[in-house]
């Protein structure tokens, strides 16, 4: 079954893996509290769902893991491709759409930053689910629910937080443009997706920045105590 997505990171993919690779977001908070969370990967077999352009497939590769990646935009995978070489398990795959993979294949899904471009999250938690062996884990980031209804609010919008709800965004990167199609939902929708689907929640969390956030983004923390700011919200998830 084809499933047209909502968003396409094709006419930015070069623009956004160069930022990708050195953003605050990205690079010194978004990925490394994914490897934190996913512990030590050596041997597990690991679904990098919405793999984009390959960072953090190339990192749980590196820490031991067999990896493989799938995502529903072909400029990102080219640009894996040529990140993680020919013998890379690359597959486009919309994550809307069923997975092209047995029952019990994976150790681990990952999914960065990626569920937020779905407006139901039901069939691809079910499709997760069920290419995750028993006692498998799936580790999700995604958009932080209260800093979306902050910055609406700051904008001078009224933000129906307890509605599952579409925004669109512009973005213009590597001088290409292309509109992204996001649906934030509150924190209680989110925990009763996982559940219904037969995940046990063992972690939620807000975690800081490397420290070395500091040094390269001076002033970004200028009037920061510590680390920590609102931007995504990740979870480990235990297949039941």
């Amino acid at each position: 079954m084809s499933v047209k997505t909502s968003y396409d990171y094709d006419p930015i993919a070069e623009g956004y893996t160069a930022e990708n690779e050195t953003s605050l977001v990205n690079a010194y908070y978004e990925r490394p509290a994914m490897l934190e969370l996913a512990g030590d990967v050596t041997g597990r077999r690991i679904l990098d769902a919405g793999c984009g352009a390959g960072p953090l497939f190339a990192e749980l590769r590196e820490r031991g893991a067999v990896v493989t990646g799938v995502d529903a935009s072909a400029g990102m995978l080219e640009l894996a491709r040529r990140r993680l070489g020919a013998d890379a398990d690359l597959r486009v795959v919309d994550l809307a759409g069923p997975l092209p993979f047995p029952d019990d294949t994976f150790d681990d899904v990952v999914a960065s930053l990626v569920l937020h471009y779905l407006e139901d999250w039901g069939p691809t938690l079910a499709e997760i689910r069920r290419v995750l062996k028993p006692g498998g884990r799936l580790l999700v980031s995604v958009d932080h629910p209260f800093v979306i209804t902050l910055m609406q609010q700051a904008a001078g919008e009224k933000p129906k937080y307890f509605e599952v709800r579409n925004r669109t965004e512009e973005w213009v990167m590597g001088g290409q443009t292309t509109t992204l199609s996001f649906w934030d939902r509150p924190l209680h929708a989110m925990t009763e997706a996982f559940t219904a689907a037969g995940f046990r929640i063992s972690v939620i969390s807000e975690p800081p920045a490397v420290p070395e956030a500091r040094e390269v983004f001076p002033e970004e923390f200028r009037d920061r105590p510590g680390l920590r700011f609102l931007s995504f919200l990740f979870f480990v998830l235990e297949a039941g």
